[in-house]
């Protein structure tokens, strides 16, 4: 099978990381994979395999007035459009809202499926007016959409699909056999809590810092360390000496091995206020890490099971979410209960199971006439 694969730019983040996952399976399996962004490939996070073709198009220029936004876009699609159909793919996949609208404007009288998928909650991301009524008039052009959250797919996604081709699926988390390794240490050694993500609002690092204020002094040997970067790193540095936590919390931006700082901590926690289906929260727990996550409206509530293998609190509660961090900084009998059990998101969420779904839904796109569903798969 021949794909390809379309998303903005290939820097850090969680689609990005899922897409990098989905090129390199189907690289290994024998599939022609493209993966082409808007943005050149000068500048990649992710690595991917050498029989994945790369083409970054370099289409992604500011615009200063209405006449060059216009012209941009226009070019966006004339050159998208000239590079998907060299690609001669079976199946076109799209990740992400204004990328989907600019993928489905480009492909316009093509024939070839073109499959896109949102990423986070859109009832509470706005792409702009514009390009909200874009998505709403052409979303339903594409011959299937994937959401990554059950939440999305029945509160959301009716508005803008027939139900029969919209498909929920997670984002697979990659594991490696020494990802859940973790050292052990004594109740006197220093201890880490970190989060992960961009550095931005919908992430509720803020909420974050305040709640760990809340616990730092009943656990001095505790520490904060936040991976990733974004534009509110100069305020959440502000915010960190106007707390007087100082030497408590450590940003560390980027990291091109995560799961080799989460082996090395205690507690992961995740603050966000919204979110679609978070792979930074799978890979702590398949890191075997206890975890608390804010209970944001899809996407942790059906990868954590409350009490079993993690802790769900009320997102923007701050009390909430110190408290639970209080509870698990102190009983390190629990925090090894919920990490025993974490461990096993990976029969949930694992490569295997997710890619066995893109794969049967792939399959069934490229070979079904209108009306019909394939009787065989692409994938041998």
């Amino acid at each position: 099978m021949r794909i390809t694969l379309i998303i903005s730019s290939f820097g850090a983040g969680g689609a990005e990381r899922a897409m990098s996952v989905m090129a390199n399976y189907w690289a290994e399996h024998d599939a022609q994979v493209t993966l082409i962004t808007m943005a050149s490939d000068g500048h990649d996070f992710y690595t991917l395999l050498p029989s994945v073709r790369r083409i970054g198009l370099g289409v992604l220029s500011p615009s200063k007035t209405l006449h060059e936004r216009v012209w941009n876009n226009i070019n966006r699609m004339r050159v998208l459009r000239r590079t998907v159909i060299h690609s001669e793919p079976d199946v076109v996949i799209s990740f992400g809202d204004t990328t989907n609208v600019t993928t489905l404007l480009a492909m316009w009288g093509k024939s070839c499926p073109i499959i896109i998928c949102e990423q986070i909650d859109p009832r509470k991301y706005s792409i702009g007016r514009a390009w909200d009524l874009l998505r709403q008039a052409f979303y339903v052009r594409a011959t299937a959409l994937v959401v990554v959250s059950q939440a999305m797919a029945t509160e959301w996604a009716p508005g803008i699909m027939p139900p029969d081709r919209i498909h929920i699926i997670p984002n697979p988390v990659y594991v490696t056999p020494d990802t859940q390794e973790r050292r052990r240490k004594s109740e006197t050694a220093e201890h880490t809590i970190v989060a992960m993500g961009r550095l931005v609002h919908q992430k509720g690092f803020d909420l974050l810092l305040e709640a760990f204020k809340q616990c730092s002094s009943r656990f001095p040997h505790w520490s904060l360390v936040i991976l990733g970067e974004g534009h509110e790193r100069c305020a959440l540095e502000s915010l960190v000496t106007t707390l007087k936590l100082q030497g408590r919390v450590k940003f560390i931006g980027l990291v091109e091995d995560p799961p080799a700082v989460l082996r090395g901590a205690d507690l992961f926690v995740m603050s966000s206020r919204f979110e679609g289906f978070p792979l930074s929260l799978i890979e702590a727990m398949a890191c075997g890490l206890p975890v608390i996550s804010t209970d944001c409206p899809t996407g942790p509530s059906e990868i954590i099971r409350d009490g079993i293998d993690g802790v769900l609190v009320p997102v923007d509660d701050v009390g909430a979410l110190a408290r639970a961090i209080d509870a698990l900084c102190g009983d390190t009998a629990e925090r090894r209960r919920l990490a025993a059990e974490a461990v096993k998101v990976v029969d949930r969420f694992g490569v295997a199971q997710v890619m066995a779904h893109w794969n049967r839904l792939c399959s069934t796109v490229a070979l079904q006439k209108p009306g019909e569903v394939a009787s065989r798969s692409l994938f041998l």
